[in-house]
């Protein structure tokens, strides 16, 4: 994918870093309810410091340590950062999902905080589209559909969950994209972080309006645009992601975008993109079916459908919610691979993987940070309070 410029992601800060963890030098972390903690690999390090650790929990009854991931975040400075941190934990813990990848604990461990999260035994669907690459050949029909009704039903279980008080907390992921997608190693599909997420939690700080977060490369126009979320901007995310599974290749091609467009308002990427931010909102202000039409037209006529209703810019054309995207994607599995499940998913998986030699036994992690800095205040209009 093309290069990203420095103009297109938010400054990093400068931290002193803590030593890497290997499996030969483990690195102890904490203990936690009488199971203990040891980081043994890095796998993931952002600009500002923080870390994506893979760890070994020891609990006392447990003959051989499990595997687990912990996310190491620098520590906040301020009041309303810590503020921010709070929430964030408090949402992600409520999120309890089988097709979620779960958190588990917090734990501030040599005065940062140590976020513990499940771990998944399986690629990511990135590295699953990359060996999809490698072969030539895009990941099975079924595959792709299995994996997206499961996404669906995960993003509709967010979308509608409510909080103690009984009214819905309005939870958009917001960075529904290829990395953040799991496929364990018997055939479950897990969503992982929610760090671009926002929601309607009562006390959540508001952030800076021209601050982008998550990957612009799967966002909906309406994001790019600072104009109301809704669920509809995740469908418009999760149907970018199934054009790129089916199909080897992504929607966007940012290669001969033409010149920004006078009056553009100047937008800021919290991270840096796969695909440039103002090369992404030009093509997605003249985006529309005839383009969808060009990245889809050797699909299969039911499944073109689909993914037309779940592109279109105007968020009231899209599927009503996830889970009725969910739902017709689970009926065209159905009647095109009658018997399909977890199992067949299971073997289509590690045939790919295995076809695509290159990248054998890679998994990727994923980018971005697990607890955003805020809310922005113009999609606080999108969702109202229910009870």
């Amino acid at each position: 994918m093309p290069a990203t410029t420095d103009s297109d992601r938010r400054p990093a800060q400068s931290r002193v870093l803590p030593p890497l963890p290997t499996s030969k030098t483990p690195q102890p972390l904490f203990t936690v309810g009488g199971v203990r903690y040891e980081a043994v690999r890095e796998l993931m390090r952002m600009p500002t410091g923080e870390a994506l650790l893979l760890a070994h929990r020891y609990a006392l009854e447990e003959e051989s340590p499990g595997r687990c991931l912990v996310r190491r975040l620098p520590s906040p400075s301020t009041h309303e950062e810590r503020k921010r941190l709070s929430d964030e934990i408090q949402l992600a813990f409520r999120l309890n999902h089988p097709s979620i990848a779960q958190v588990f604990h917090l734990k501030i461990h040599q005065n940062m905080p140590h976020v513990v999260m499940e771990h998944v035994d399986g690629p990511s669907l990135d590295t699953l589209v990359s060996a999809g690459v490698a072969r030539r050949k895009p990941v099975p029909e079924a595959l792709a559909l299995y994996v997206g009704a499961e996404i669906a039903d995960a993003l509709h279980y967010a979308h509608t969950l409510r909080g103690e008080d009984g009214k819905q907390l309005g939870i958009i992921h917001r960075d529904v994209n290829p990395r953040h997608i799991y496929l364990g190693a018997h055939g479950g599909v897990k969503l992982a972080n929610f760090g671009a997420a926002y929601s309607l939690m009562v006390g959540r700080l508001e952030s800076p309006a021209n601050l982008v977060r998550g990957d612009v490369a799967y966002a909906s126009p309406e994001y790019l645009e600072r104009l109301p979320l809704s669920p509809a901007s995740d469908v418009f995310s999760l149907g970018v992601v199934l054009v790129e599974l089916l199909t080897g290749t992504h929607l966007f091609d940012v290669e001969d975008v033409p010149s920004t467009p006078k009056g553009m308002s100047p937008l800021m990427a919290e991270q840096f993109p796969s695909l440039p931010l103002t090369q992404m909102r030009v093509l997605l202000s003249s985006f529309s079916p005839a383009d969808v039409e060009t990245a889809v037209g050797g699909l299969s006529a039911d499944v073109k459908d689909i993914l037309h209703t779940a592109l279109r810019v105007v968020p009231g054309e899209r599927f009503a919610t996830a889970a009725d995207m969910g739902a017709v994607l689970r009926a065209a599995l159905t009647k095109r691979h009658p018997t399909y499940g977890r199992q067949d998913a299971q073997v289509e998986v590690a045939r790919v993987i295995a076809e695509g030699s290159c990248l054998r036994d890679v998994v990727e992690f994923g980018e971005g940070g697990l607890y955003p800095e805020g809310l922005d205040a113009h999609e606080l209009e999108a969702l109202a309070k229910k009870d």
